[in-house]
């Protein structure tokens, strides 16, 4: 016991000491303390944003998918993630561009900016908030699972001393303190769920010796739709939709793309990010798969804590509290980001709107982190579903907001009230879906995104603004490629096919990572094309505002 606790202990010193040796570097002003001053170059940019999306959804939620499911949710999150880096690069651009040119520090402004609407830019920051903190709160719920395992914390103590270490870098330092801490943690987390991979399968002899179990055991583990029957093809459309509309809206993600030094590194983070999907994670849903020969019968979020269970059994003290370092990596990474991004939102979109405010301090966006922290606290004590099932729903009301980002930064007149509409026509239609809860062969996003983008286009329809797009060319000319990728996802000639094929592994497998790897090759010539049709003085043809 002793030795995990001083393992736990080095690892929190550890992060704490690195936000304060940052901190000594840091100014006060909105654009430091919010977006880094702007200045993240590839390598901190790139680890920062890896880190904040491989949340604790990553480690305990992907593990418990794939002990449920098995393999068939690898691609839908190996494939499916890394094919939102082309939203990186659709709206990750023109959004970088126009905070540089406008002094743009939350979503909501540039909202405001490309709309001149204060209803719709206060409605889209309200938006952000309400659907962000059940996604931030999954971060301490997690927590309080690591712990749990590690030490034998109860769950409100383990959630709530992951808080606590949060929140102390977090309001100390701001953005460049996040940025750096997340890249610290990003690569912990990848080391530990390798060497995490390693134990579980060197303790069943091997990798082909695991996988060849594995599929003895359960078969439907290694085919679709999973033992469950749970990810057939209307499930697995909807999940890659889901990824591709709500990962970009994820206001910690949004705020990154104002924090790249300029669009170079942006493209080269959109370049790396659909092969490092692809290995982060496999790994966890890999875990999930083995779990199950050394714990059956978990069943719906007792699922969720397979790593912790299968660490802390195989490993002993010191090696397994050094691999479940990798969950509080993972869950930390995301948290912070989301408690510096809804800060900001607050202080300049929201608190401006109460009666006689102006734009609020860094002071009250301390404040308000505090208390979303404490809010985030009592959703994870006490959790009332899976990781899995709690980040869908979350995710579903952030996807409504794409429309209005993606249609805003393209339209040459976009109209404030096709944007409305279309936001609360979306979130009525989520609302009759986890009301009514109707069976259906799709997830609630499938009809929700329907109707958001319709709306979005019969009132705009309506406006008589018509669909006038600005230049952009080399973008453009390569979106059939990418819908004929997207198209291959669908490879329901492999459907049923659990016979292994290479390591174990059936052939549909490799099939996804190679799908990954031709998304980063068509990326790269689009990336190549593009430079090519600069303008003789470096600009490119392609801009807005």
């Amino acid at each position: 016991m002793m030795i995990k606790i001083l393992v736990l202990a080095a690892y929190i010193v550890a992060v704490l000491a690195l936000g304060m040796l940052i901190r000594g570097r840091v100014k006060d002003s909105p654009s430091e303390y919010f977006l880094a001053g702007r200045k993240l170059g590839f390598f901190v940019l790139f680890g920062s944003m890896a880190a904040t999306n491989f949340s604790a959804f990553t480690v305990f939620g992907a593990s418990g998918a794939g002990y449920l499911h098995g393999l068939s949710f690898f691609p839908i999150m190996g494939f499916g993630t890394g094919f939102m880096a082309l939203t990186f690069w659709l709206i990750g651009s023109r959004v970088n561009r126009l905070g540089k040119l406008h002094g743009l520090v939350t979503p909501a402004e540039l909202i405001q900016n490309l709309y001149n609407n204060r209803f719709l830019s206060g409605l889209f920051a309200l938006i952000m908030i309400v659907f962000t903190i059940p996604y931030l709160a999954l971060q301490p719920m997690a927590g309080g699972y690591v712990l749990n395992q590690l030490i034998g914390l109860p769950q409100a103590w383990g959630a709530g001393i992951v808080t606590l270490v949060i929140l102390l870098y977090t309001l100390r330092g701001g953005m460049r303190t996040v940025a750096w801490t997340d890249t610290l943690q990003g690569l912990i987390m990848v080391v530990m769920l390798v060497l995490a991979l390693s134990m579980a399968v060197s303790h069943h002899g091997g990798f082909g010796a695991a996988m060849s179990k594995a599929l003895q055991a359960d078969p439907a583990l290694f085919s679709r739709p999973g033992p469950a029957g749970r990810f057939g093809p209307g499930i697995w459309l909807s999940y890659i939709l889901l990824w591709f509309f709500c990962d970009p809206m994820f206001p910690q993600l949004f705020q990154r793309f104002y924090t790249a030094r300029d669009e170079k590194s942006l493209e080269r983070t959109m370049l790396l990010y659909p092969l490092t999907c692809t290995v982060v994670f496999a790994i966890p849903v890999l875990l999930g798969v083995i779990g199950r020969l050394d714990f059956p019968g978990l069943t719906g979020k007792e699922a969720d804590a397979i790593v912790p269970l299968l660490m802390t059994s195989i490993g002993g003290d010191f090696m397994g509290a050094l691999v479940l370092a990798a969950g509080l990596a993972a869950l930390m990474s995301t948290m912070d980001s989301q408690l510096l991004t809804l800060s900001s939102i607050f202080t300049r979109d929201v608190y401006p709107l109460l009666p006689g405010k102006k734009t609020g301090t860094t002071t009250v966006g301390r404040i308000f982190v505090c208390c979303l922290a404490l809010a985030g606290y009592a959703m994870a004590v006490n959790p009332p579903t899976s990781i899995l099932q709690i980040a869908t729903q979350t995710f579903t009301g952030l996807a409504v907001l794409f429309p209005a980002v993606f249609f805003g930064v393209y339209l040459k007149r976009p109209r404030p009230r096709p944007a409305i509409a279309s936001i609360l026509a979306g979130e009525a239609v989520m609302l009759y879906f986890a009301l009514a809860a109707p069976a259906m062969p799709v997830l609630p996003v499938v009809p929700v995104m329907a109707a958001t983008i319709g709306t979005y286009l019969l009132v705009h329809l309506a406006s008589g603004a018509g669909f006038s797009l600005l230049r952009s060319s080399t973008s453009r000319k390569w979106w059939p490629a990418f819908g004929l990728l997207f198209l291959a996802a669908y490879d329901f000639w492999m459907w049923d096919d659990d016979r292994p094929f290479l390591l174990g592994l059936p052939l549909w497998v490799w099939y996804f990572v190679a799908l990954s790897g031709a998304q980063t090759a068509l990326m790269w010539f689009m990336n190549r094309s593009r430079h090519e049709e600069k303008t003789p003085s470096g600009a490119t043809r392609a801009t807005k505002g």
